[in-house]
């Protein structure tokens, strides 16, 4: 979630949609995301809407936090029903940050329940908090599998100290071993963070980054390359040289190490940047993401879809939680998507995904282009004479260019 909001309409007050929210909503999952925008320290790196306790001041309370975060949901009940959508359970919830597990179990279990006395929850739903090394104990992890969560996942980013340094991590590698055991022990199946491409990392700190995740048997492993974004602290160091800068051929080179090593450790790509040891382990939180169903966004500056209607709320917690005392939407603007938008979005997102994307569903430019990509070995040709467009290695590492060149005039 990037701390810089986009521009939009304004959102009305009481929150209710507009009627074309309805169409297809039957064909559409509803998933739930909250945000808990508290971090012991702000890593180096990160450009997401998060605070330290001295960034806050006054008004913005974590001990008050959870109750916030219910009077959104109250809000969200009313609006939905409002807006004549359909009472439906949550598929997945997901809890991000931040830093989520900076709160007390007992409060990120108080906002879960909150959300389940409101839509319920599917049948075998997934429920997902995301979790620093050194903010989770055998006790806490115990409270949120009790409460109904079913998935952690821990942001490893690295297991060599001088890595995790530079990143400003504040977890130690020895630790992850320990977390994952206990989220083994209470029920909660696995997924581990990880970044490569960081200023100082060799081929050999990434490898053994790599293999020190693996030999943990963790059930789903996402490898992010390190993205170095204006305002951030690490931005300046780069700026200032004090540390070296980003190299392609480095992320590319780190990329397929990665893929080799996970999927000779028996988990399987299904979205560029993620693997799962089954289909049924894969983050289906994040699948809606990019499926384009339906989420309500719980949080200072997180974000909602609605059958094509997206809103974002104000970012700070102080003005987030005036809003929701006021008895007003927190949201700071909303659009509303075309149909030449949703399809476009389709489009982009879909293509990254290793079931890939439809060829039928290009129209005649991306059709035409799919000759090149094949000669250019960008995508399996064996899958697009069956009708699909899925992407080889080498297409996944230039992902984007590929997307520009099926993507209609």
């Amino acid at each position: 979630m990037p701390s810089v909001l986009p521009l939009g309409d304004p959102a009305p007050a009481d929150g209710v949609l507009p009627p074309q929210v309805l169409d297809g909503v039957e064909h559409r999952n509803f998933g739930l995301y909250v945000h808990i925008p508290f971090c012991a320290v702000r890593c180096g790196y990160c450009d997401f809407n998060t605070y330290t306790a001295t960034e806050l001041g006054g008004g913005a309370s974590q001990d008050a936090y959870a109750s916030t975060a219910v009077s959104e949901l109250d809000f969200a009940a009313v609006a939905l029903e409002a807006s004549g959508l359909p009472q439906r359970r949550m598929s997945t919830v997901f809890f991000g940050g931040g830093t989520p597990t900076l709160l007390p179990a007992e409060d990120l279990a108080h906002i879960l329940r909150a959300a389940v006395g409101h839509w319920g929850l599917e049948p075998g739903a997934e429920v997902t908090t995301e979790a620093n090394p050194d903010s989770v104990t055998p006790e806490s992890l115990k409270v949120l599998a009790d409460a109904g969560f079913t998935r952690v996942s821990f942001g490893m980013q690295s297991a060599v100290p001088h890595v995790l340094k530079v990143l400003d991590r504040t977890h130690t590698p020895s630790r992850v071993p320990l977390v994952v055991q206990w989220a083994r022990e209470a029920g909660l199946a696995v997924s581990l963070d990880l970044i490569y491409g960081t200023p100082g990392e060799s081929m050999d700190d990434w490898r053994l980054s790599l293999e020190t995740a693996l030999s943990y048997q963790p059930d789903h492993i996402s490898a992010y390359a390190l993205i170095v974004e204006d305002g951030t602290k690490l931005a300046a160091q780069i700026r200032r040289g004090e540390v070296p800068g980003i190299d392609d051929d480095d992320h590319a080179a780190k990329y397929e190490l990665a893929d080799s090593l996970v999927s000779a450790a028996g988990l399987n790509w299904y979205e560029v940047s993620n693997w799962s040891r089954t289909p049924d382990q894969a983050c289906r939180h994040n699948l809606a993401y990019w499926r384009g169903d339906d989420w309500w966004g719980v949080g200072p500056g997180a974000h909602s879809h609605v059958g094509g209607v997206r809103w974002w709320n104000v970012k700070h917690p102080t003005a987030y939680a005036g809003r929701l005392g006021a008895g007003t939407s927190p949201a700071a603007g909303r659009e509303t998507l075309d149909a030449e938008t949703r399809e476009v979005e389709r489009i982009m997102l879909e293509a990254r995904l290793g079931t890939g994307l439809e060829v039928d569903a290009l129209d005649a430019v991306g059709r035409h282009a799919m000759a090149g990509l094949i000669a250019d070995g960008l995508v399996d040709p064996a899958q697009a004479f069956k009708g699909r467009l899925i992407l080889t290695l080498k297409g996944r590492l230039l992902a984007d260019a590929v997307v520009r060149r099926i993507l209609p005039d």
